[in-house]
């Protein structure tokens, strides 16, 4: 920011109340707008910790705030391990793209050309890239408790009836998205976590990212408090790794969100992969499904961001609007993905043409509106 912003930046959160005037001009300005909006939101939400980081033109910052756990005290770092939740469905969608970059899976394949254990059953008629898209005909958000473990699953899909034709419909699902993923990795001729852990992360140059945490790295794995404040992590479930299980840094995060923004860097089937990954295949209402992200054109007005990240549209199904031929953003895009556990709650979103980008990591999973609402804020007050 130059100096002209940062004074009109701090001239608004003076009349806000939010800061004094010396406090104000005497703070680097996005750590002005980043406090100002965090720090509110922690004490309102009790959140223990949270860690936060932002990209601007290919400058990293980070804010740490509170502890990573009650019972020690450890403060927050970029380097503390949280549970992302569902932005683990972004890591699974850019492996899937790159299985197809790579020339090991068809988007179009049908989901029982891949898995023939399935042959016989709905997904005769179900496409890989409509698990991906949760759009295979109403898989529902989580599996029956009596099929969500791993030898169990496939008893489910087995005997899965669908509420609509096939592309017809989203509904936002972790058994949709799971699908998809483990499908991927069959194509690739490994388990979902081999495959992840030893060719996706490191391809994308994350050294600190995990589905299992190893024990070395345990003391850097915060704790998460339920909404009873009480401690808890994520449990074993179907398809978990796939659809909910990435634990990661905000530095590692980080560095995620600026390989989405310039992958130029990055090996070539893994650039076409992303760019796969960034791809609108439909729309409903302002909202474009990706693969693993959702887009809107930017700017993006916030009614219209905290529309498309209600509880209305992750729990409700809503009629699809096919792009056809699917295509890339035509114009500035937001990208952006929530994620929960029962004690941790994430959010990222980016605009890769003004090359900003914003990560939210708490160890309390409080409501998604308040999360869009703080990088709303932080992304607007950067864009110019």
């Amino acid at each position: 920011m130059d100096r002209l912003k940062t004074i009109a930046v701090c001239m608004g959160l003076i009349a806000s109340g939010l800061f004094a005037s010396s406090q104000c001009l005497a703070q680097d300005p996005i750590e002005t707008v980043v406090n100002a909006a965090v720090q509110p939101l922690m004490q309102s939400q009790g959140i223990a910790g949270m860690a936060v980081a932002v990209t601007v033109n290919g400058k990293q910052y980070f804010f740490n705030y509170g502890v990573a756990s009650k019972e020690n005290a450890q403060p927050v770092t970029e380097n503390t391990l949280f549970e992302i939740g569902s932005v683990s469905k972004t890591y699974t969608a850019t492996l899937a793209a790159y299985a197809q970059a790579s020339g090991k899976l068809s988007l179009s394949d049908k989901a029982s050309q891949k898995l023939p254990a399935l042959r016989g059953s709905a997904f005769d008629n179900i496409s890989v890239l409509q698990l991906g898209t949760y759009s295979a005909g109403g898989l529902p958000l989580q599996f029956p408790a009596e099929f969500d473990s791993a030898d169990k699953m496939l008893g489910y899909y087995k005997q899965w009836k669908p509420d609509y034709p096939a592309g017809s419909h989203r509904l936002y699902s972790n058994p949709s998205l799971g699908l998809f993923g483990y499908l991927a990795a069959q194509s690739m001729g490994q388990p979902f976590d081999e495959v992840m852990e030893k060719t996706m992360l490191p391809k994308l140059g994350l050294k600190h990212t995990y589905l299992k945490v190893p024990q070395s790295q345990m003391s850097l794995y915060a704790q998460g408090y339920n909404k009873e404040d009480k401690p808890v992590r994520v449990g074993p479930g179907a398809l978990d790794s796939e659809a909910y299980g990435v634990k990661t840094s905000a530095a590692d995060m980080i560095r995620y969100v600026e390989a989405n923004m310039k992958p130029a860097q990055l090996e070539k089937s893994l650039q076409q992969a992303i760019a796969i990954t960034h791809t609108g295949y439909y729309k409903v209402g302002d909202m474009t499904q990706g693969l693993g992200w959702e887009i809107y054109p930017y700017p993006v007005e916030l009614d219209t961001l905290l529309a498309g990240n209600s509880a209305q549209m992750t729990l409700e199904p809503h009629q699809v609007q096919w792009i056809k031929p699917p295509q890339a953003p035509k114009q500035d895009a937001l990208f952006n993905k929530t994620g929960s556990t029962s004690g941790f709650g994430a959010y990222v979103a980016y605009v890769p043409g003004k090359q900003i980008g914003i990560v939210m990591l708490a160890n309390r999973n409080y409501p998604n509106p308040e999360r869009v609402k703080i990088a709303h804020r932080i992304l607007s007050a950067l864009s110019d």
